[in-house]
């Protein structure tokens, strides 16, 4: 049996039985950290946009709409969001920018 010291991880109440379960505690902390900030990246980038649509702003939103696409596409590629919510997103960003240029 592993010392309790070992198993115990700072910040955690359970308490791992084997040191696969112990690293497996550290990969879901340090995924669940990446997933955090990639979604908050994600939002971030879809609120700059929509602020620049709604200051009726078409330079900004012509330019952050490439940059907005990225960010979506990245959140896709990495299971933040399903697919079809991202071509939700952005062919709604997309139709409101073509609105705004006219």
């Amino acid at each position: 049996m592993l010392p309790a010291a070992v198993l115990r991880y700072p910040g955690n109440s359970k308490m791992a039985n084997t040191y696969s379960a112990f690293k497996r505690v550290r990969q879901t902390e340090r995924r669940t950290e990446f997933n955090r900030k990639s979604k908050t990246r994600l939002r971030h980038q879809i609120r700059a946009m929509r602020r620049a649509l709604l200051d009726k702003d078409a330079k900004k939103a012509g330019e952050l709409l490439p940059q907005t696409f990225s960010t979506i596409d990245r959140a896709v590629k990495t299971g933040i969001i399903k697919k079809n919510t991202a071509a939700r997103y952005k062919s709604k960003l997309h139709a409101r920018v073509k609105a705004l240029a006219k």
